[in-house]
């Protein structure tokens, strides 16, 4: 369903398309901002790879022990995602780490489903992850909250770090923040929104999904080809936590917008799937 709102965000989102700051597939970038005016918490992400994945938003209902939930990804793997209860997850490659000893890569668990289903805060998705002896040893995770928790996680040589929120933004790109000479550093995605993050802040004036679409825009990766393979930013998502707003646009384009009331869609009592790839 569009909205005037939605097709205004679209028309500052989408002029910025043009502008390439990665070159490979993975350069997904990750927002988490609280308004100091508002209170009012938004996410956004861009999720960047290749256009022949089979990508999907899966919506499932609240059931016993288990919270309503929304994902997207693929494969049967939540990338990231959103419960009933505002907690947020979403990850990002970065370059390859030693992990704990004793602890495993996901390899094909559906993780972030698991963390939506059974976690309400940051706390107890972290709690969620040591208890499954849980780590990455090629990206970090960023889990964040209604409560205005937010935290990225990642695993470097052999050891947990954790990455707190500053201030009310905890931005995230493809670099190790607790190992910056690793890779990928500096990034010119990463300073982009924080630039926009900056502007919020001395505008000091009420933001919305519109607004905030904007301070991921400058992060996106235009449609291009490697070799006979087309690749850029799959989807766009901006969730409003606090009022249960969700906005996704599938690789840039504005006539395919896709918005929903959360709280209306965990309300429901049958599990749901948007095939993104079919749109």
């Amino acid at each position: 369903m569009k909205t005037t709102n939605t097709k205004a965000m679209l028309k500052i989102l989408l002029p910025f398309c043009l502008l390439l700051f990665y070159t490979t597939t993975n350069a997904c970038s990750i927002v988490y901002y609280i308004d100091s005016t508002t209170g009012k918490i938004f996410v956004a992400n861009n999720e960047d790879y290749w256009f022949d994945v089979k990508d999907y938003i899966q919506i499932i209902p609240e059931g016993k022990n288990e919270h309503a939930r929304l994902w997207y990804g693929w494969k049967n793997f939540a990338q990231g995602g959103i419960n009933s209860k505002g907690l947020f997850f979403d990850a990002a490659v970065t370059p390859e780490q030693t992990i704990p000893i004793g602890y495993q890569n996901p390899n094909g668990r559906n993780v972030g489903d698991k963390i939506l289903a059974h976690c309400t805060t940051v706390v107890e998705a972290v709690a969620y992850l040591e208890k499954e002896k849980i780590a990455v040893s090629t990206g970090h995770i960023m889990l964040g909250d209604a409560t205005g928790n937010a935290v990225l996680l990642e695993w470097v040589d052999g050891k947990k770090k954790s990455v707190n929120i500053k201030d009310n933004a905890l931005i995230v790109t493809n670099f190790l923040i607790s190992k910056k000479e690793a890779g990928n550093y500096p990034c010119p995605r990463y300073e982009s929104i924080q630039h926009r993050i900056q502007g919020l802040n001395e505008n000091n004036n009420p933001i919305d999904l519109r607004t905030f679409g904007n301070v991921i825009a400058g992060a996106v990766q235009p449609k291009r080809k490697i070799g006979d393979k087309e690749c850029g930013t799959l989807y766009t998502s901006v969730i409003n936590i606090t009022d249960m707003e969700f906005v996704l646009v599938p690789k840039l384009n504005k006539d395919k917008i896709i918005q929903l009331d959360l709280k209306t869609e965990f309300k429901k009592t049958r599990k749901r799937k948007i095939k993104l790839h079919k749109i």
